[in-house]
């Protein structure tokens, strides 16, 4: 009796793998156990084989307990978000107590919940028990194996064995070869170069010097608005800060050694500088602040991984799936609420390096109607951001007062004024120095008048610019304007007393040594 339910419980799991398309997860041969998963509709069907028999209720709502509990902690690896287990008993005899209240649907009581349907193949009630197993896992009463043993039973049991446990090797080895494609070579250098280039800056003005970051190659508008696009690349591997460095390289670390693995090396590589580019461009187009880090060229590892769920699902969130959607989540919504942060790179990354992934595709994974499709939006995306990245560039008056504080430095007067004009256009908050700084090269271009109008414009607007004050006070004092003259720089040296020329002109504006 004892081999005949062993042939009950091995060929129906053989038949359930052969036919129904579940894989195994688990064979337990010392306690004569098998775990069978499939995945389909959002729910992971999870199929619980035992050869073994119960004598009292009580005795089969414990072990029916047990089950639920490892349900629920191997629940983390399954695919499905809903999970319904059958748990199927073999054995020659059924509990001799009233136990037929256990075959009722059954479910904890949380959300989400495992749900449950219990089914004992005892010699009397096996056909029934099946047609009810059956009809419960494919919604059939189509006629089913025969499940009646016979001379070769011993011959079909190690068949039978042989062949799960096959499938169950080649579920594991798929597993691992889709982590062995590459060593992380090309990460550890990544890391190096970041390292290096962090010390480089440190050592030459300091990497939170906006005019080092500037100078080393970090994403600054207005010189890739005159052809610097090498900038977009360079910025990657530059950092401010021993913190923003150490997050980074962190994120690098686990995430670089993971995709690398998975993709390979050049593969890898491709993804890194793909993503990287499309995060720069990404900022460029819709920030105008300076900024540098490699955390545009992380987010596109994460969206390198989710093209690889994409593939292989059921690996995917049996290994990190649903930590890498929480981690790409909380990273998103700290970009938003966080100002410094740039979530327009952060979130071009992401989709940049989904797309690069895609391109490429996994190793041995050809898919051409993907790839090329992946290729065209990519390049769509990159020339679309770019175009529209220079025109809103251009409209916007954050970048002219940054183009305007690089003419100033080299003189360029005439051009301060146009630039500066053009961004008084729409000057959001920045009215204020965009006019103070055309006054300058008002006076400069020996242009009184404009300067002056400008500058009166300025103290409507702020009393906390003593700059502004200083230079209405000189230019109503070449006009001799005395009285206008004597009321700014007297403001001007209120503002900053310890300014020696405030106090020199307003000596001789008013003829009284301030200081007395």
């Amino acid at each position: 009796m004892y081999r005949n339910e062993t042939h009950t419980m091995y060929q129906l799991a053989y038949h359930l793998v052969k036919d129904d398309h579940f894989d195994v997860i688990h064979i337990n041969d010392n306690e004569e156990e098998i775990w069978l998963e499939r995945y389909e509709n959002k729910t992971s069907q999870i199929i619980r084989l035992l050869q073994h028999g119960f004598d009292w209720k009580n005795h089969l709502k414990k072990d029916i307990a047990i089950v639920f509990q490892k349900t629920k902690a191997m629940k983390r690896l399954l695919q499905g978000k809903h999970v319904h287990v059958h748990n199927v008993y073999v054995s020659s005899h059924a509990p001799v107590d009233d136990w037929e209240e256990l075959k009722r649907p059954m479910q904890l009581n949380e959300r989400n919940p495992v749900k449950m349907n219990v089914y004992y193949l005892d010699d009397d009630s096996k056909q029934e028990e099946l047609s009810r197993f059956y009809m419960a896992v494919d919604g059939s009463e189509e006629e089913k194996p025969d499940y009646s043993t016979g001379s070769e039973t011993e011959e079909q049991i190690d068949y039978y064995q042989n062949q799960l446990t096959s499938n169950l090797n080649n579920k594991r080895k798929e597993v691992q070869s889709v982590f062995s494609h590459g060593k992380p070579f090309i990460t550890y250098l990544l890391l190096i170069v970041n390292v290096l280039m962090f010390l480089i800056l440190e050592l030459n003005g300091g990497s939170t010097s906006t005019q080092t970051l500037i100078d080393f190659g970090g994403k600054y508008n207005p010189a890739i608005m005159d052809g610097e696009w090498w900038r977009i690349v360079t910025s990657m591997f530059l950092h401010i800060g021993l913190l923003h460095l150490f997050m980074n390289m962190l994120a690098l670390y686990y995430l670089g050694t993971a995709v690398e693995r998975i993709y390979g090396s050049w593969r890898f590589t491709f993804i890194y500088f793909l993503a990287g580019i499309g995060a720069g461009v990404a900022s460029f187009a819709m920030t105008s602040n300076v900024s540098a880090g490699a955390s545009g060229a992380l987010f596109g590892l994460f969206g390198a991984l989710l093209f690889f769920g994409l593939i292989h699902k059921k690996i995917f969130f049996q290994t990190m799936g649903k930590g890498i959607l929480v981690l790409i989540g909380i990273n998103i919504i700290f970009g938003f609420s966080v100002e410094q942060i740039d979530n327009s790179a952060h979130i071009g990354g992401l989709l940049m390096g989904f797309f690069a992934a895609a391109i490429i595709s996994l190793p041995k994974k050809k898919m051409l109607p993907i790839q090329f499709g992946a290729l065209i939006f990519y390049i769509a995306a990159i020339v679309g951001l770019s175009i529209f990245g220079i025109q809103n560039n251009e409209n916007s008056a954050s970048y002219q007062l940054a183009k305007v504080s690089e003419l100033l430095e080299e003189n360029n007067y005439a051009a301060v004024v146009d630039h500066a004009t053009e961004g008084l256009k729409d000057p959001d908050e920045l009215k204020v120095p965009l006019l103070f700084q055309r006054s300058y090269a008002y006076i400069q271009l020996d242009k009184p008048e404009l300067a002056t109008v400008d500058l009166e414009k300025v103290v409507q607007q702020t009393d906390e610019m003593p700059e502004a004050y200083y230079n209405l006070a000189i230019l109503y004092y070449e006009k001799s304007k005395m009285d206008q003259a004597e009321e700014m720089i007297k403001k001007a040296y209120d503002l900053k007393p310890n300014e020696a020329t405030y106090a020199d002109l307003y000596e001789k504006i008013t003829g009284e040594n301030p200081k007395k």
